[in-house]
C-alpha cells in the first residue's frame, strides 16, 4: 500500500495553485460531497484558502481536519502516506516530537505540490 500511496502522489503535481486554484478545488470536492458528514479544507501553513463544513458534520471533524492537515504540511506527504509509513514501524507522530492533539497520521489530508515550488498548500 505504502510504494502505491507514493506512486499516486507522485502524479499529483500541478503546474500552478493560485487562490482562484483553490476555490475551484473547494467547489469540485464540495460538489464530490453532498450528502457526507464531512468538512473540506484547503490551506497553506499561513491561510485557510476554503472551508466548508457539511451537514451533519460537527466540531471534531474541524478538529480532525486540523491535524490531518497539519501532518501532511509538516511532512510534506498525504496524511494516510506518512500513518502507513508510522504504523509499519510500530511508530506514531509522537515519534517525531509531534503532539497527537495538533497532528493525526490518518487519511485525509494530501500536500498541494506545486511543479518547481514544492508544497504550497
Amino acid at each position: 500500500m505504502i510504494e502505491e500511496l507514493e506512486t499516486e502522489y507522485l502524479g499529483l503535481v500541478l503546474t500552478a495553485f493560485t487562490e482562484t486554484e483553490a476555490l475551484h478545488l473547494g467547489q469540485i470536492l464540495l460538489d464530490l460531497a453532498q450528502g457526507l458528514p464531512v468538512v473540506i479544507n484547503i490551506r497553506s501553513a499561513e491561510r485557510v484558502y476554503f472551508h466548508a463544513a457539511l451537514p451533519g458534520s460537527g466540531p471534531m471533524n474541524d478538529a480532525w481536519a486540523r491535524r490531518k492537515s497539519n501532518c501532511a504540511l509538516f511532512f510534506r506527504l498525504p496524511s494516510l502516506l506518512v500513518g502507513e509509513k508510522n504504523r509499519l514501524k510500530s511508530e506514531t507522530v509522537a515519534r517525531h516530537g509531534l503532539s497527537t492533539e495538533d497532528y493525526a497520521d490518518h487519511g485525509g489530508s494530501v500536500p498541494i505540490q506545486v511543479k518547481g515550488a514544492g508544497v504550497v498548500a
